[in-house]
């Protein structure tokens, strides 16, 4: 290799080194940008046009970035606090309620090829605090093990709302495919036909989720309450003994190598 084409790599030192020493992220870009054209000969109308072209091919990126910030802004002002505080006003509103209701409405907008956000945009800062704030309505604190189980159905609620529910779009990729696909196989069929086959499968899908993810909800509940009783239970014992009292809280379930030591 020509040691002289080892230049052409001198935006990549300006990231490295510009990222190293942490200094402003848009500046190293742009300076690492020029100095590769630069560097390989491209003159300015050239430069101006690759970065127009690699702008405009990636403009989805820019939707995407735009999402994060405003879901940081919207949870900075107090979006959690304000999802936490709608919940608590509806008694009978579990958890398993909350993630159902949702991946109701994600499959109805899927199927409009609508993405309202997902796991991080709105699973994080509403979903997961109205599910919460259903679980703590009693006063007590929700455990860890407790809150991780309700992410996991949270996120699979939404992965399967959002994959049977982008089928149903006409026009989309996946559509498109299982088109092209069929047609050479000398199957002629209309993407509106495609769609009304995913229909009963959509449906059918979202009936088991929404069953499965409340059983696991009401399982959880009952879990709580258990632990809960017995810590009421120990907190009563310790009174009438004269001990202080401790406050009353949902702790972590005991794992199995727990049991296996208290064997």
């Amino acid at each position: 290799m020509d040691p002289t084409e080892l230049v052409k790599l001198l935006g990549i030192v300006i990231v490295v080194v510009g990222f190293a020493l942490k200094l402003d992220s848009i500046l190293i870009i742009m300076v690492a940008a020029v100095a590769t054209a630069v560097v390989g000969g491209m003159d300015p109308v050239g430069f101006l046009d690759t970065l127009g072209e690699s702008f405009v091919s990636n403009r989805s990126m820019c939707i995407f970035i735009m999402t994060f910030v405003l879901t940081g802004t919207l949870e900075r002002n107090g979006l959690r606090q304000a999802a936490a505080a709608l919940i608590r006003k509806l008694r009978n509103a579990t958890s398993g309620i909350i993630v159902s209701a949702y991946g109701l409405v994600r499959v109805a907008f899927a199927a409009f090829n609508i993405n309202f956000g997902g796991v991080a945009g709105f699973i994080r800062p509403v979903i997961m605090p109205m599910a919460q704030a259903a679980v703590e309505r009693d006063g007590n604190k929700i455990s860890d093990k407790h809150l991780e189980e309700l992410k996991g159905i949270s996120a699979g609620m939404d992965n399967v709302a959002w994959f049977f529910g982008q089928v149903l779009f006409v026009g989309g990729s996946g559509g498109l495919l299982v088109q092209g696909t069929l047609a050479g196989l000398g199957y002629d069929v209309s993407l509106v036909d495609l769609a009304a086959v995913q229909v009963p499968v959509a449906v059918v899908a979202m009936l088991v989720a929404i069953v499965y993810y409340n059983l696991i909800d009401r399982r959880l509940m009952r879990r709580r309450e258990r632990v809960l009783a017995a810590a009421a239970g120990e907190k009563d014992a310790a009174g009438e003994k004269g001990a202080e009292p401790v406050a009353a809280s949902e702790p972590d379930a005991p794992t199995d190598a727990e049991k296996g030591g208290e064997r």
